[in-house]
């Protein structure tokens, strides 16, 4: 039309000279002759010879094409609007179902659209027929009273300027009690009504029909405007008020919400994205550096911030015999406490969050982040709901891994298989060790020789066979060199533990309600429960959809030194791969890094932008009375020097508990540096007698020439000065001259 108007522009003012100047000449030919001749125009429109009788078909051909151009032009407007129409009667009465209040609104703009449409009745449709066969036209019943049946049978008035469309009620019958009375501003978030609806909705008289109407569509002649309905939920006291009338009411269709659900903070200043220590230890030190700030934790598990390390040592060798409710456990100090690091009542609840005075630490359990959009700095959650924040922390940790034999053997074998990680997995194995008679752990390393001293204690007791297999020559052979990883496997037989050695595992099945190990020497073991305890893959579940770098050596999330992935984004623990000044790009999986890692996150969260440059710290303990802590790296391809030394009363995990205080032994850190490395000069080191008695000693982890790790074996709380080894980086022409640091020759 518009393409039409233009060459009318164009052409108009010549037409109209040409048909000026044709009647001012048979004017003055009249005059002059005394009669009227024939009009013959001088300048001529038409390319034929004159007096012709074609002179203004031109003219007339440009109205002709322009009004069958206006016509042509209203026929396609007023068609698609109908087809737009269809479509949205279509997709409305596809909706969940809606409040019955909202049929007052269908009412009134029904009402007006019949006096809008009264002028615009003699305009003729191009198409009126699927008005008729619409969806909601077609429903199987009526409940409508004959009073209020125009609403069903209302014409659709259209107009190419505007054609307000009103949607029949939906005539199936729900139940009003499920749905509670929302207000307008609840129910429709916009609506779409003409200027001259000036009532709202909520002052008109209740409904009495059983029917559930759709929102009313306005349908404008550039773009249909969507009417976006929230579906309301309803609060305890309409639920209650609501419960007597349900009973006698037909049942429903469920309603399923589309809205973010009620305890789902919309956003958060401080989001940590995992539940375990490291997150815990970023929102105390958030907390620590801005009082006032609000940190929320959104955790998979069910459970509140706990540590790990109990679930395989101190919690196997409680006597209480509801420990697995209770959670609590006596530390080789004797002194109890809880898995948990803070009570229930320390963080506050997530949906009160953003409303308490001075901030808090809210967790949200049961719910699992599965996107993250960093341009957007929002995260979605497993059931749909959006979390806005300023900066993030991933927080996740690592899933157990399992192995490949396993997988593919079966259901049968995996539901008599646990993987160690969780607090229902240590409720689980506790109560197995108590029904069947046989368990073999998979795995030599900490947790497998950890959980198999633990079940070996019990053995006896229950009458359990406890069996461990692993590749390696003796219990953690990745670790300790090898003939301190052979006397830890004599100390793990003495518990009652049957250790199998140089053990390949080639498959796995289930016969006779016994599951068969097969190694690939031939060997045979039959067992009623596996506990595989074979490493720990860190997740990395976000990584695609949040376009973090991944290490393809470690794994784990790529971090700068301040634990950085992006500029408002860090991360902790398990999940992420740093740099090491001292020792290179790592990835630690231990307790003590997960808490320094956490510490320093949250600081960094809150504008510290320090590095990384603490050597964490990890521990095992077989038993009471048997020990270590590492630092550094700590592996048994590497060439080691061991100064041993004999082990006194408090030369035990035990003793050593009593003296700190705690149970966990990264907590009783002072974080102090030590001063300058002295030997000792006030104690003769008595010689040592050995005869493979391994006491106490220290072990030098050798790259180079230069010490890059230390365990210390039965040696307890000299942690800093290790620590301050290893910054160094020197070499040491005499490594028991430095062993002397660490006073192992003291009575």
């Amino acid at each position: 039309m518009f393409k039409c108007k233009t060459v009318w522009n164009k052409l108009a003012p010549l037409a109209r000279a040409s048909s000026t100047l044709c009647l001012q000449n048979a004017r003055k030919s009249a005059l002059r002759h005394g009669r009227r001749l024939e009009m013959v125009q001088k300048a001529q429109m038409s390319s034929g010879p004159a007096g012709g009788g074609g002179e203004n078909t031109l003219y007339y051909v440009l109205i002709g094409a322009t009004c069958l151009g206006t016509g042509v032009y209203a026929y396609r407007t007023v068609s698609g609007d109908k087809e737009r129409y269809n479509e949205r009667m279509i997709e409305i009465g596809s909706r969940p179902k809606q409040g019955p209040q909202a049929a007052e609104a269908v009412a009134k703009v029904v009402t007006e659209s019949k006096e809008d449409a009264a002028p615009l009745e003699s305009i003729p449709e191009p198409s009126s027929e699927p008005v008729k066969s619409e969806p909601v036209a077609e429903e199987p019943t009526l409940t409508e009273p004959p009073a209020e049946e125009p609403l069903v049978t209302e014409a659709v008035v259209e107009s190419t300027e505007t054609e307000p469309a009103a949607e029949a009620p939906v005539t199936e019958p729900i139940v009003e009690a499920s749905i509670p009375e929302p207000t307008v501003e609840n129910t429709i978030r916009e609506p779409v009504v003409e200027a001259s609806v000036t009532e709202p909705v909520a002052e008109a008289p209740a409904v009495a029909q059983s029917e559930e109407p759709l929102a009313p569509v306005v349908e404008s002649e550039t773009e249909p405007t969507p009417v976006i309905i929230a579906e309301c939920v309803p609060e305890a006291s309409s639920v209650s008020e609501s419960a007597a009338d349900s009973k006698a009411a037909p049942a429903a269709e469920p309603v399923e919400p589309t809205a973010a659900p009620s305890d789902v903070p919309e956003h958060a200043p401080y989001l940590l994205i995992g539940g375990g220590t490291a997150s815990f230890a970023a929102a105390r030190s958030i907390r620590a550096r801005d009082p006032g700030a609000r940190v929320l934790i959104v955790t998979e598990e069910s459970d509140l911030p706990y540590m790990r390390p109990p679930l395989s040592k101190e919690l196997w060798f409680s006597d209480d015999p509801k420990v697995i409710e209770t959670l609590r456990f006596k530390q080789w100090n004797g002194k109890e406490r809880s898995i948990y690091f803070q009570p229930p009542s320390f963080y506050v609840s997530p949906a009160d969050l953003a409303k308490v005075e001075n901030g808090g630490v809210a967790v949200l359990t049961g719910r699992k982040v599965v996107h993250m959009d960093v341009r957007g700095n929002k995260v979605t959650l497993s059931d749909g709901a959006e979390i806005s924040y300023e900066k993030c922390l991933i927080a996740t940790g690592g899933v157990p891994r399992n192995l490949q034999v396993i997988d593919r053997a079966g259901e049968e074998v995996m539901k008599r298989t646990t993987l160690f990680r969780k607090i229902e997995d240590f409720r689980s194995l506790e109560k197995i060790s108590r029904e069947v008679k046989s368990i073999t752990i998979i795995g030599g390393g900490f947790l497998g020789s950890e959980l198999a001293c633990a079940l070996g204690r019990r053995s006896t007791d229950v009458g359990l066979e406890v069996i461990q297999m692993f590749p390696e020559k003796g219990n953690m052979g990745k670790v300790l060199p090898e003939y301190l990883s052979n006397w830890t496997t004599e100390k793990v037989r003495k518990e009652g533990v049957s250790v199998i050695t140089d053990a390949l595992v080639k498959n796995v099945t289930y016969k006779n309600d016994k599951l068969e190990i097969k190694l690939k020497d031939g060997r045979l073991f039959k067992t009623d429960h596996i506990v595989a305890a074979v490493g720990l893959e860190p997740s990395m579940e976000l990584a695609k959809s949040a376009g973090l770098e991944v290490d393809s050596d470690f794994g784990g999330y790529r971090v700068n030194a301040e634990l950085q992935a992006r500029s408002n984004i860090w991360v902790a623990g398990d999940a992420a791969c740093f740099y090491d000044i001292n020792l290179g790009r790592r990835r630690v999986e231990h307790h003590d890094h997960a808490v320094v890692s956490g510490r320093l996150a949250g600081e960094n969260m809150t504008g510290a932008s320090k590095p990384y440059w603490h050597q964490s710290m990890f521990w095992s303990d077989l038993g009471p009375d048997v020990g270590y802590e590492a630092i550094g790296i700590v592996d048994s391809s590497l060439p080691t020097v061991g100064v041993f030394a004999k082990a006194t009363a408090k030369d035990t995990p035990k003793a050593a508990t009593e003296q700190s205080g705690t149970g966990i032994r990264s907590e009783s850190e002072t974080e102090a540096v030590a001063g300058a490395l002295t030997a000792e000069t006030t104690a003769t080191p008595p010689p040592i007698q050995q005869e493979e008695d391994y006491g106490k000693g220290v072990i030098f982890y050798l790259r180079d020439q230069v010490v890059v790790g230390i365990v210390l074996w039965n040696v307890f709380n000299r942690m800093p000065i290790a620590r301050k080894i290893i910054k160094d980086g020197e070499q040491h022409a005499d490594l028991n001259e430095v062993a002397k640091l660490f006073n192992i020759h003291e009575d």
